[in-house]
């Protein structure tokens, strides 16, 4: 029989859902939260698999979550970083156009930026040149709020913070089903049930069947996608002094090939997007006949490729080619080398799409009986996760009293 309820029961150890953890407890001193971690160790997925970039807010709909959370979040987790001693900086990023028709696009999204209060300059070839010698433009923006973050560290740093409250973080134990019982969450695990007043799912690659097991209906279907990375080394990797961006597709939620160097040194190239062929399908061995039924099935899945097939066809080719892939590079730093180019860790991205076959642009919440779920928290939701956990502890603050009466 399952233990006394806990208040709250958190799927998900992610950087999202242990922000979320750790708002609750500020917010509602002496709550009691439990966090539930499938994996032996806290931000094993999308938090340990990313760029590290501290996204500044450019690209997201002005009054979007994506926007208005990106901007303070990027605020909040430099503050979090000082204050915890965690590597961190904030380094700025070049946004480059290599033809006319680029140049177009990237005025509109220093317009966008403006909207969103995020500082830009536009910037001549030559400009451009003094901070990134190597690069080739025709315009470019630069974002100097932009930085670089251990995400990792965070999320380490908020598990420890839970935990010195009071809080349990138990890994190793996947969430099954779950159902209300007596007034409260029963939820069958890999280990023994728990109980708990409220249910908040951030389970990330998994969020959506978190929510269906607990009788909620997401409206969307997780379909992960792989973003694969090059290390560039070598003579190479002089040539890159920290980020630089080609101007996004605006149909697509991916910010295309670009170049970044991390808070160790390391550069890299990347990502390449493509259809994963597992939830945590890393590489393309890694394959689930389960995950892949489900994406395949998805009515939205067949939209969404009746859409997108060319794009997906050139993302295929470019991640089975080095060399087509350095080319994507070599677009925006045409010294580098493709001798100097090697495969690299991949990150899956948790993408939701409805059943029109549209990606998800937003975070998307959904509320349930005694519940939340966050369906669709890509990036920039490890910039954002402060804000973010703020926003779903404001909501449970609600939520719980009105429950308990």
């Amino acid at each position: 029989m399952a233990d006394s309820p806990t208040d709250v029961l958190v799927v998900g150890a992610g950087i999202v859902g242990l922000a979320t953890a750790d708002a609750l407890q500020l917010r509602l001193p002496g709550i009691g939260v439990t966090v539930l971690e499938k994996e032996l160790e806290v931000a094993a997925h999308q938090t340990g698999h990313n760029s590290g970039v501290l996204h500044a807010g450019i690209y997201y709909t002005p009054g979007s979550r994506k926007a208005d959370l990106a901007v303070s979040g990027i605020e909040s987790m430099v503050d979090f970083c000082v204050d915890n001693a965690i590597p961190h900086d904030r380094c700025g990023k070049l946004v480059v156009a290599t033809t006319p028709d680029e140049a177009h696009r990237l005025e509109i999204l220093a317009e966008r930026a403006g909207a969103n209060g995020v500082a830009v300059s536009r910037l001549s070839p030559e400009a451009a040149q003094e901070l990134e010698p190597d690069v080739a433009c025709v315009a470019a923006l630069h974002v100097p709020s932009t930085g670089r973050a251990d995400f990792v560290g965070v999320a380490n740093e908020l598990a420890r913070r839970i935990t010195s409250r009071g809080g349990s973080i138990r890994t190793g134990v996947e969430c099954r089903r779950a159902a209300v019982v007596d007034g409260n969450w029963l939820v069958d695990t890999s280990d023994e049930p728990v109980r708990a007043r409220y249910l908040l799912g951030c389970a990330g690659l998994h969020s959506d069947r978190v929510a269906r097991r607990s009788g909620t209906d997401p409206a969307a279907r997780i379909i992960p996608f792989r973003g694969e990375y090059l290390d560039v080394t070598g003579p190479s990797a002089d040539l890159v002094r920290g980020l630089i961006y080609p101007v996004a597709d605006p149909r697509l939620p991916f910010l295309g090939v670009h170049l970044t160097r991390g808070l160790d040194g390391q550069v890299h190239a990347g990502p390449n997007a493509v259809l994963a062929l597992s939830r945590e399908g890393y590489r393309w061995r890694d394959a689930s006949a389960r995950d892949l039924a489900e994406s395949l099935s998805w009515p939205g899945s067949l939209r969404l490729a009746g859409r997108y097939w060319r794009v997906g066809l050139a993302e295929s080719a470019r991640s089975l080619s080095t060399r087509r892939f350095a080319a994507s590079a070599q677009e925006l730093v045409p010294g580098l080398d493709p001798a100097d180019f090697a495969r690299a860790t991949s990150g899956v991205r948790a993408q939701a799409v409805d059943v029109r076959g549209n990606l998800l642009d937003d975070f998307h919440l959904v509320g349930g009986d005694m519940s939340l779920h966050v369906i669709n928290a890509p990036s920039p939701a490890a910039t954002a996760a402060l804000e973010i956990g703020k926003l779903v502890a404001d909501q449970v603050a609600v939520d719980l009293p009105r429950r308990a009466s």
